[in-house]
Protein backbone atom coordinates (compact mmCIF):
# COMPACT_ATOMS: atom_id res chain seq x y z
CA UNK A 1 0.00 0.00 0.00
CA UNK A 2 1.30 3.46 -0.88
CA UNK A 3 0.39 5.60 2.11
CA UNK A 4 1.97 8.94 2.88
CA UNK A 5 2.87 10.07 6.35
CA UNK A 6 0.33 12.55 7.79
CA UNK A 7 2.84 15.39 7.59
CA UNK A 8 3.96 14.57 4.04
CA UNK A 9 4.29 17.66 1.90
CA UNK A 10 5.14 17.85 -1.76
CA UNK A 11 8.58 18.94 -2.86
CA UNK A 12 7.96 21.17 -5.83
CA UNK A 13 11.67 21.97 -6.26
CA UNK A 14 13.10 20.67 -9.53
CA UNK A 15 16.38 21.70 -11.14
CA UNK A 16 15.36 20.08 -14.41
CA UNK A 17 12.08 22.01 -14.49
CA UNK A 18 13.61 25.21 -13.10
CA UNK A 19 11.41 25.26 -10.01
CA UNK A 20 11.97 26.41 -6.47
CA UNK A 21 9.78 25.23 -3.62
CA UNK A 22 8.57 28.20 -1.59
CA UNK A 23 6.56 27.21 1.46
CA UNK A 24 4.78 28.40 4.58
CA UNK A 25 4.16 25.71 7.17
CA UNK A 26 1.19 25.95 9.54
CA UNK A 27 0.79 29.71 9.72
CA UNK A 28 -1.53 30.29 12.68
CA UNK A 29 -4.33 32.76 11.92
CA UNK A 30 -7.38 33.78 13.95
CA UNK A 31 -10.28 33.54 11.49
CA UNK A 32 -14.05 33.66 11.52
CA UNK A 33 -14.73 30.46 9.63
CA UNK A 34 -17.29 27.68 9.85
CA UNK A 35 -20.96 26.88 9.50
CA UNK A 36 -21.80 26.44 13.19
CA UNK A 37 -23.18 29.28 15.30
CA UNK A 38 -20.26 29.19 17.75
CA UNK A 39 -17.88 29.55 14.80
CA UNK A 40 -19.75 32.66 13.67
CA UNK A 41 -19.56 34.21 17.14
CA UNK A 42 -15.84 33.89 17.82
CA UNK A 43 -12.70 33.62 15.74
CA UNK A 44 -10.79 30.37 15.93
CA UNK A 45 -7.25 29.34 15.13
CA UNK A 46 -6.64 27.85 11.71
CA UNK A 47 -3.34 26.63 10.32
CA UNK A 48 -2.45 27.52 6.75
CA UNK A 49 0.20 25.57 4.86
CA UNK A 50 1.19 26.79 1.41
CA UNK A 51 3.50 24.98 -0.98
CA UNK A 52 4.35 26.77 -4.22
CA UNK A 53 6.36 25.65 -7.23
CA UNK A 54 8.02 28.85 -8.46
CA UNK A 55 9.84 29.36 -11.76
CA UNK A 56 13.46 30.35 -11.19
CA UNK A 57 14.74 33.44 -12.99
CA UNK A 58 18.32 32.33 -13.56
CA UNK A 59 19.48 28.76 -13.81
CA UNK A 60 23.26 29.19 -13.98
CA UNK A 61 23.85 30.32 -10.38
CA UNK A 62 26.07 33.21 -11.47
CA UNK A 63 23.34 35.70 -12.30
CA UNK A 64 21.07 35.14 -9.32
CA UNK A 65 19.47 38.32 -8.07
CA UNK A 66 19.85 39.40 -4.46
CA UNK A 67 16.71 41.55 -4.64
CA UNK A 68 13.60 40.55 -2.70
CA UNK A 69 11.56 41.98 -5.59
CA UNK A 70 12.85 39.20 -7.85
CA UNK A 71 11.57 36.27 -5.77
CA UNK A 72 8.24 34.97 -4.55
CA UNK A 73 8.62 35.94 -0.91
CA UNK A 74 7.19 33.79 1.87
CA UNK A 75 6.55 36.92 3.94
CA UNK A 76 4.35 38.26 1.14
CA UNK A 77 2.53 34.94 0.97
CA UNK A 78 1.88 35.12 4.74
CA UNK A 79 0.46 38.64 4.48
CA UNK A 80 -1.75 37.73 1.52
CA UNK A 81 -3.24 34.59 3.04
CA UNK A 82 -3.73 36.24 6.43
CA UNK A 83 -5.64 39.11 4.79
CA UNK A 84 -7.84 36.68 2.87
CA UNK A 85 -8.55 34.60 5.98
CA UNK A 86 -9.43 37.55 8.19
CA UNK A 87 -11.32 40.00 5.97
CA UNK A 88 -14.79 38.48 6.54
CA UNK A 89 -16.60 35.43 7.86
CA UNK A 90 -16.28 32.42 5.56
CA UNK A 91 -18.54 29.40 5.92
CA UNK A 92 -16.31 26.73 4.36
CA UNK A 93 -12.59 26.04 4.51
CA UNK A 94 -12.93 24.90 0.90
CA UNK A 95 -13.97 28.44 -0.10
CA UNK A 96 -10.98 29.95 1.66
CA UNK A 97 -8.59 27.45 0.07
CA UNK A 98 -9.89 28.30 -3.41
CA UNK A 99 -9.58 32.04 -2.75
CA UNK A 100 -6.01 31.61 -1.55
CA UNK A 101 -5.03 29.46 -4.53
CA UNK A 102 -6.67 31.86 -7.00
CA UNK A 103 -5.00 34.90 -5.46
CA UNK A 104 -1.52 33.39 -5.24
CA UNK A 105 -1.69 31.99 -8.77
CA UNK A 106 -2.11 35.56 -10.05
CA UNK A 107 1.66 35.70 -9.72
CA UNK A 108 2.70 34.13 -13.03
CA UNK A 109 5.95 32.85 -11.51
CA UNK A 110 3.91 30.38 -9.43
CA UNK A 111 3.18 27.38 -11.65
CA UNK A 112 1.78 25.01 -9.06
CA UNK A 113 0.36 25.43 -5.61
CA UNK A 114 -0.95 23.37 -2.74
CA UNK A 115 -3.08 25.00 -0.04
CA UNK A 116 -3.84 23.14 3.16
CA UNK A 117 -6.15 24.51 5.86
CA UNK A 118 -6.41 22.84 9.25
CA UNK A 119 -8.77 23.50 12.13
CA UNK A 120 -6.94 22.20 15.22
CA UNK A 121 -9.85 22.77 17.62
CA UNK A 122 -12.77 21.52 15.50
CA UNK A 123 -12.83 17.87 16.61
CA UNK A 124 -11.59 17.23 20.15
CA UNK A 125 -10.40 13.71 19.39
CA UNK A 126 -8.29 14.80 16.37
CA UNK A 127 -5.05 16.77 16.30
CA UNK A 128 -6.57 18.73 13.41
CA UNK A 129 -9.02 18.39 10.54
CA UNK A 130 -9.20 20.23 7.25
CA UNK A 131 -8.67 20.12 3.55
CA UNK A 132 -5.94 20.45 0.96
CA UNK A 133 -6.21 21.47 -2.68
CA UNK A 134 -3.63 21.53 -5.46
CA UNK A 135 -3.62 23.62 -8.60
CA UNK A 136 -1.35 23.48 -11.64
CA UNK A 137 -1.02 26.27 -14.19
CA UNK A 138 -1.89 25.36 -17.75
Amino acid sequence: MNQQAPNHRPDFASATRGLRHVFVNRLAVQASIGIHQHEREAAQTIWLTIDAGVMEEAMDGENLSESIDDVVCYEGICKTVTALATQEHIDLVETLAERIADRLMQDMRIVQIRVQIEKPEAIAEAASVGIAISRLRG
